[in-house]
């Protein structure tokens, strides 16, 4: 069977998205267009194609007659997008409830001690891995496409703002009490209780971001 591979523009949207990502186009910051098409040796085409796919994911804004900036994310932004985002994975949690067996149940077992055991020594980075890890393991077990597509898309837009709710104080230990509150309601079988605690967590996490907006300077904009 012969690959198919990805169109020129994926390929640079995907180079792109990822240099945004890691902050080598930090937010707010003009895209050279030319210096670009001659770095990566393409012509203007692909890259305004791909930058229209960035521009979709709301993760590039074009202005006309000054050209394309990487997007900002405001504190309006997170207001409006944690609401959305906790109802759409208090949903994932409901059918994740429903549709896990109990293979399912032990592997988020296993991913939840893991998650305690990075709580317990503080080790910040490795907790968001796993945090991240059991997020999407609660979307893939509630198994609608919908929903996880409507989700990775507002992700993006979050992943732009580098989000470090986790440094607030008490935030580590408050996650982690939440999580295992979410897991109990899966293992108990509660769909309705893990909708309800899923929305809990990420308002939480909001609330802790509006925190450390207050007692350091916010690298968002106001």
């Amino acid at each position: 069977m012969r690959l198919i591979h990805n169109s020129l523009h994926d390929e640079v949207a995907d180079g792109l998205r990822a240099r945004i990502f890691d902050g080598a186009l930090a937010p707010g910051s003009f895209i050279d267009e030319v210096a670009l098409c001659a770095e990566l040796a393409i012509s203007r085409t692909p890259l305004r194609e791909a930058l229209k796919v960035l521009a979709a994911e709301g993760l590039v804004r074009h202005e006309p007659r000054r050209g394309s900036f990487v997007s900002q994310v405001t504190e309006q932004d997170l207001d409006e997008i944690f609401p959305v985002i906790a109802l759409l994975e208090g949903r994932c949690a409901l059918e994740a409830t429903r549709n896990a067996t109990d293979a399912d149940i032990a592997a988020l077992e296993t991913l939840h001690t893991s998650l305690q055991q990075h709580a317990a020594a503080k080790r910040i980075t490795d907790y968001y891995a796993v945090n991240y890890a059991i997020h999407e393991a609660i979307i893939t077990l509630a198994n609608n496409r919908w929903l996880a597509q409507v989700i990775a898309d507002l992700r993006k837009i979050l992943k732009l703002a580098r989000l470090q709710q986790l440094h607030a104080p008490g935030r580590l230990e408050q996650s982690l009490n939440e999580h295992l509150a979410v897991f109990a309601a899966i293992k108990a079988r509660d769909g309705e209780a893990a909708d309800a605690t899923m929305r809990t967590h990420l308002l939480r996490q909001r609330d802790a971001l509006r925190e450390l907006s207050r007692t350091q300077k916010s690298r968002l904009l106001a």
